[in-house]
């Protein structure tokens, strides 16, 4: 009898042991997400660089933020989300992981990195698991204003120049607005294909910024997309280069995720 007990006295003693160290590490984990998150990584969309983040850049370094932009190549999104992740880890703590675009089908699957403890979409795109932003914007809804963009040419993606203020940046000075036309980044066709396989909104507390005068992706597919996520949603008018008209709007949202006790 008692050669047999002390087996089960081992298991139990073990058992208790491993519950005391998950508690311990439950406890942990829930006191470092409770205290607000200072590492912000911002994402850029597709047509452009991150050069359009620097507005919402310096509202949140003057606000203690730590900062980075991502460079996206936009040739595919399996490279684009490398090139995320590499910047993810190079940061200290935790991180809140911005999208803005096609960056928030990056940040959804860039955003699985441990160090992501928040996402933040602006007026972007939230695939789900083997979803793209081809099948997100496959069946766009009836009245929807459709984005003029050109066929493809060896790979890339581009927008009618005559047609990008309108459709892209309505809100945005003109002579900026005129540059952001000239100066686009060709988007690959693989990035705008690209599947997600693991959506890390799934497991990872997420806001969403639905822009109300969008002519790239509407406003209804957007509100689709953050209800979808589980989102917490703050809309604002504005057009789809909102992080460059209304920078304080998109400044204020990700403070809201980085202050957020989770």
């Amino acid at each position: 009898m008692r050669s047999n007990s002390l087996p089960s006295l081992r298991s139990v003693l073990g058992a208790l042991a491993l519950s005391s160290l998950a508690l311990g590490v439950m406890e942990y984990s829930n006191a470092a997400t409770a205290e607000p998150v200072k590492n912000v990584v911002l994402v850029h969309g597709g047509f452009v660089d991150g050069g359009g983040w620097e507005a919402v850049y310096k509202l949140l370094k003057a606000k203690g933020y730590n900062v980075s932009i991502v460079q996206n190549s936009t040739t595919s999104l399996a490279n684009d989300v490398a090139a995320t992740k590499a910047v993810v880890d190079a940061q200290n703590g935790p991180v809140v992981l911005v999208g803005h675009s096609y960056g928030g089908a990056v940040i959804s699957e860039a955003g699985n990195d441990p160090k992501v403890s928040r996402l933040v979409y602006i007026a972007a795109f939230a695939p789900d698991n083997g979803e793209s932003v081809k099948t997100l914007t496959s069946n766009p809804p009836p009245g929807a204003a459709i984005p003029p963009i050109l066929p493809p040419v060896d790979g890339f993606l581009m927008l009618d120049k005559t047609k990008f203020v309108a459709s892209f940046a309505g809100d945005v000075k003109p002579e900026r607005a005129s540059f952001l036309a000239n100066a686009q980044v060709p988007w690959g066709v693989d990035a705008y294909m690209g599947q997600v396989t693991t959506a890390a909104w799934h497991t990872k507390p997420s806001w969403y910024l639905v822009t109300k005068d969008d002519k790239m992706i509407p406003p209804d597919a957007q509100r689709a997309m953050s209800k979808r996520a589980g989102a917490t949603v703050v809309e604002t008018p504005g057009s789809h280069a909102i992080y460059e008209s209304r920078p304080a709007a998109v400044a204020a949202l990700i403070e809201q995720a980085a202050s957020a006790k989770q």
